[in-house]
């Protein structure tokens, strides 16, 4: 596929990021031992972050998953995936997908962001035919179900997980639910997929720093009726983005597709940041002009974060 992007820009970027001070590179702990919080660098794990780096199809970690069954009550089962060979806690995020879709749908995201640094659930839901208000529910099941395989002796995920750092991705009426759980107070990261409900009224209580893709040409959620409202009613008083996919259609942000770099450059930036506290990758967020990327037809943010 061809993509006309803004190569020099984006050179730039990585240049910039390959270019720091040996006296710099040597306060960051060995890959896969994250820093104290409170020295300025949070929960940071990991080499310092470059566009390939970002775009790559994995991070620096091998990912290794285990099923869930879906009579474990709460949601409809799915797939936990995570980091190998790491040690200290990691962030957890939950995946969920929209209306009368499967977890496949949205299975992309969990390997991805697993393989740099991160314990990610993707999920299926209880009936496809689920509401975004039972889908909040749902998601919050998934987190407790995270939370209590952190203590659980036979799990493959016991110890690896920070439970005061969680996440959400959610797509369509999936990103709907994420929106109501990010105004709750309970998760740090959001990160709606052409989200679709009702009205805006959860997302002007959104407490947890959002990022909304949207579809240029979504026909099932319309980004005039759903995304752009949703991020307008944002408060400005969290971190918040919205990045509109060129000529998207209502999957476009799903993964597994033609939007896989920037997917993987701001979404695992957006997830790096606020979860992981790692202002590495603010530079991805804030620094470039997003619109110079033909993957992206619209961006909005309330930078500096």
């Amino acid at each position: 596929m061809m993509k006309k992007k803004c190569n020099t820009l984006f050179a730039l970027l990585a240049t910039g990021a390959l270019m720091m001070s040996s006296a710099a590179m040597a306060t960051n702990p060995p890959p896969g031992e994250p820093t104290d919080p409170g020295n300025g660098s949070g929960y940071q794990r990991g080499p310092d972050p470059t566009v390939s780096f970002l775009e790559a199809a994995r991070g620096q970690y091998s990912v290794d998953t285990e099923r869930v069954s879906g009579l474990v009550g709460g949601f409809g089962g799915g797939t936990i995936h995570y980091p190998e060979d790491v040690s200290g806690t990691m962030a957890a995020i939950v995946v969920i997908p929209g209306y009368v879709s499967a977890e496949s749908s949205i299975e992309w995201w969990g390997p991805k962001l697993a393989s740099y640094g991160f314990v990610v659930m993707t999920i299926d839901t209880n009936t496809g035919f689920d509401q975004p208000p039972s889908r909040a529910t749902q998601i919050n099941a998934a987190l407790d179900y995270l939370v209590d395989q952190n203590s659980d002796n036979g799990s493959p995920v016991q110890g690896m997980i920070d439970t005061n750092r969680l996440g959400v991705i959610g797509w369509s009426m999936g990103g709907g639910g994420t929106i109501r759980v990010a105004s709750q107070g309970r998760i740090k990261a959001a990160i709606p997929l052409a989200p679709w409900d009702t009205s805006s009224y959860y997302a002007r209580r959104a407490e947890a720093p959002t990022m909304i893709f949207a579809c240029e040409s979504d026909v099932v959620a319309p980004v005039g009726l759903h995304a752009s409202p949703f991020y307008n009613a944002l408060p400005s008083s969290i971190d918040k983005a919205f990045v509109e996919i060129n000529n998207g259609s209502h999957f476009c942000a799903n993964g597994g597709g033609f939007n896989d770099d920037v997917l993987g450059r701001l979404g695992v930036s957006w997830m790096k940041l606020h979860l992981d506290e790692d202002g590495r990758y603010n530079q991805f967020l804030c620094g470039p002009n997003h619109e110079s990327d033909f993957s992206i037809s619209e961006y909005r943010g309330n930078c500096p974060y």
